[in-house]
């Protein structure tokens, strides 16, 4: 396994402080983005509210600083609009208003610092007829249409054992509105605010559906469109053993070079036929059948055919292909100790972006945070007794 770098590389948001209010996924993988390209992330929680739900997910921890803060104390206000006068950006993740009642919004953070980027993540956005509504990332699919797509024919649709809405029309999503806002403050010295919605961003996933249907006249079918399972050319296979083979050979040089290596050229010219198309999956199924995943991983995985094995997630984090693109790597613990954690997937020449810290733990840099700022350790004892941090 490939052991990080945990040099104080300069990352291309080297310079760039980040207050991240936001709990659980969205907003934490958006900061830890902007934490692995050099930007400095403090996040801060209220521990009131982790006592009360325990959750913390510390696999978006890595590259910060984490405190505790209850926002609702004059203190703790006052802290934090300290801390707001050093920083670039503001993320935060609660239902729309809450903000306004702890007196931390967009008009109240920029009274004080005019070109502050600040990012709201909600699931509805601050606007229109569902802005209050509460949700999670199956709710947001299915608002957005793209949970009717997932499953079989007939049967009920099928969750993801992913957060899609969570990570890509969230977090992904509000770091690119971060750094588009960045970029354009740059340029006019002004800040802005950002709305993002993370039902918004799954109906943006849609842009094939709709061509599907444009071009069908038919709104696409869960598990019987182009891109799911309709035709022998995108589809899965089980192997021999009981393991699938996943195959995406959607132009027709791929699909008659796949007909080819199995041996099924009588159907090289018939990759769309609406009559034979039953048939044919039925022949691929018979065929996959023959051979282990391993065997056919062997015999195709070198061709230029889009076929692959369809690994578990160990086989995956096993992987030489992502061991040396350095997306596992082992980062050294304070202890000596090392944890294992997924890499930084945008790989830049000049400013890489890289894991300079392992996980904190909830609110482990409190105190010395609160030293950074200028606080006394007389003054932070005091706001300990008075469960502020």
């Amino acid at each position: 396994m490939t052991e990080t770098n945990t040099t104080n590389a300069q990352g291309a948001l080297s310079g760039i402080t980040v207050l991240d209010l936001s709990r659980l996924l969205p907003g934490p993988y958006c900061s830890m983005i902007l934490a692995d390209h050099g930007a400095r992330v403090i996040a801060i929680e209220d521990k009131k509210q982790y006592a009360a739900d325990g959750l913390f997910l510390p696999t978006v921890q890595r590259n910060k600083a984490h405190m505790s803060l209850d926002l609702k104390s004059d203190a703790g206000r006052e802290i934090f609009f300290r801390m707001v006068r050093e920083t670039d950006v503001m993320i935060e993740g609660f239902r729309p208003g809450v903000v306004r009642r702890l007196g931390v919004d967009y008009d109240s953070v920029r009274a004080v610092k005019p070109d502050i980027v600040y990012c709201s993540i909600t699931g509805y956005g601050q606007s229109g007829p569902a802005r209050d509504r509460v949700g999670h990332d199956v709710n947001y699919l299915g608002d957005a249409g793209v949970l009717d797509l997932i499953g079989r024919p007939g049967e009920p649709p099928v969750i993801p054992g992913v957060q899609m809405a969570d990570i890509a029309g969230g977090g992904l999503n509000a770091a690119i509105g971060i750094l588009l806002a960045l970029f354009a403050r740059q340029r006019s010295g002004q800040g802005q605010y950002i709305d993002i919605s993370m039902a918004d961003g799954m109906l943006a996933f849609l842009p094939v559906a709709q061509y599907w249907q444009a071009l069908t006249g038919q709104a696409p079918l869960r598990g019987d469109n182009m891109l799911s399972h309709r035709y022998a050319c995108y589809n899965t296979y089980e192997t021999a053993d009981g393991r699938y083979m996943a195959v995406g050979a959607l132009e027709n040089r791929f699909w008659r070079g796949l007909c080819a290596a199995l041996d099924l050229t009588q159907y090289a010219d018939l990759q769309y036929d609406e009559r034979r198309r039953e048939e044919i999956i039925a022949a691929f199924r018979v065929k996959f059948s023959q051979k282990s995943m391993a065997a056919w991983d062997d015999a195709l995985g070198r061709l230029e055919l889009c076929v692959s094995g369809v690994r578990t997630m160990d086989e995956a984090l096993a992987s030489p292909l992502f061991r040396q693109r350095e997306m596992v790597v082992a980062v050294p613990r304070p202890d000596g100790t090392t944890e294992t954690t997924l890499g930084v997937p945008v790989k830049l020449s000049v400013t890489p972006g890289s894991i300079r810290s392992p996980a904190v733990s909830f609110g482990e840099s409190t105190r010395r945070v609160l030293a950074e700022f200028g606080y006394t350790q007389d003054q932070i004892e005091t706001f300990t007794r008075q469960g502020v941090i």
